[in-house]
């Protein structure tokens, strides 16, 4: 294949970006950005009743399970927000991909907010464990609030809960599966301390659910430091190895994989081939896309071209 025909194909190789960003959604309101605005706002609601009887009925316990929910309420609103501006901004050439970005970037706020609200739980923790006289539960109250919590929680899966839930919806779901823990564990503390009188066992259990806070500030922070600092989300050697298997392919070079969000993954690919007509090009083109989908790939943009003797030397000047 000549020169021009190599430039040809590289040129027309844009046509062949069949998952690009505007099937992402920049149109209406989604199905699952008002799931996530309904559960939003349920947490909320239940975390302002959670910190008002922790602070009136001095539960540590019922405080670390309110920051825990207020977390995750941060995280909705914060995804909501985040789907609902990607969806309706961003559009046109000004943003090549939209406003997606905005949901790393708001992961990544969210799980800073986070690690503060733990200090300070295991902080009040670590001063009713050395005084245990500071700890006046009134155990009803903190009993009915915990409850309140835990139905606030339950009601929120069932909200999230279907046949087919996104991405962003899984992860919600999950993280109120561990807020009705924490409900739980409020509810078995206060029973404990009233049965057998040892008081500890409210800062202790504050501790423990603000350590399962920290883990998830910590996953939040390196799922989204992971996107913003372009780590490799595939397995590279794996598509080389299948790409290499594809008729007309003699060579894979520059290969490049990130994310925008967690729902986008882009790739940039240099191939080299000994094809020597458009209609051959284009069918190797065609199955390299269909090979980059299949794992997982959104968005391509693939450069054809034939081999040649100082493509080490060209591709040192650009790539890594």
């Amino acid at each position: 294949m000549s020169h021009d025909e190599s430039a040809h194909t590289h040129d027309d190789s844009r046509s062949h970006d069949a998952h690009d960003h505007e099937g992402h959604g920049h149109g209406g309101e989604s199905t699952s950005s008002r799931k996530l605005a309904a559960v939003s706002l349920i947490n909320i609601v239940g975390f302002l009743v959670e910190l008002a009887g922790g602070l009136a009925f001095g539960s540590v316990a019922l405080l670390s399970d309110a920051f825990h929910m207020l977390f995750d309420a941060l995280a909705y609103v914060m995804a909501f927000a985040a789907s609902h501006v990607a969806e309706h901004y961003g559009d046109g050439d000004r943003w090549s991909y939209g406003l997606h970005r905005l949901e790393p970037f708001a992961a990544f706020i969210n799980g800073l907010l986070l690690l503060p609200m733990v200090g300070f739980i295991i902080w009040e923790s670590y001063q009713r464990f050395l005084d245990p006289a500071l700890i006046s539960i009134g155990v009803v109250p903190t009993l009915a609030i915990a409850a309140g919590g835990l139905v606030v929680n339950v009601g929120s899966v069932l909200v999230l809960h279907g046949d087919a839930m996104s991405l962003n919806e899984k992860g919600a779901f999950y993280h109120l599966l561990g807020d009705a823990g924490g409900s739980v564990a409020v509810i078995v503390s206060v029973l404990a301390i009233e049965v057998t009188g040892i008081r500890v066992i409210d800062p202790i259990t504050a501790a423990l659910i603000a350590a399962v806070v920290a883990w998830s500030a910590v996953t939040v922070l390196r799922g989204s430091g992971e996107i913003f600092f372009l780590k490799t989300p595939l397995e590279s050697d794996e598509i080389r190895a299948h790409v290499r298997e594809i008729v007309g392919v003699d060579q894979v070079d520059d290969f490049h994989v990130w994310q925008i969000c967690s729902q986008i993954t882009v790739a940039t690919m240099h191939i080299e081939t000994d094809v020597e007509t458009m209609t051959e090009a284009e069918s190797v083109l065609r199955r390299v896309h269909d090979e980059l989908a299949s794992h997982g790939i959104d968005h391509a943009t693939v450069e054809l071209g034939p081999g040649y003797a100082d493509r080490d030397v060209h591709l040192d000047t650009h790539c890594h």
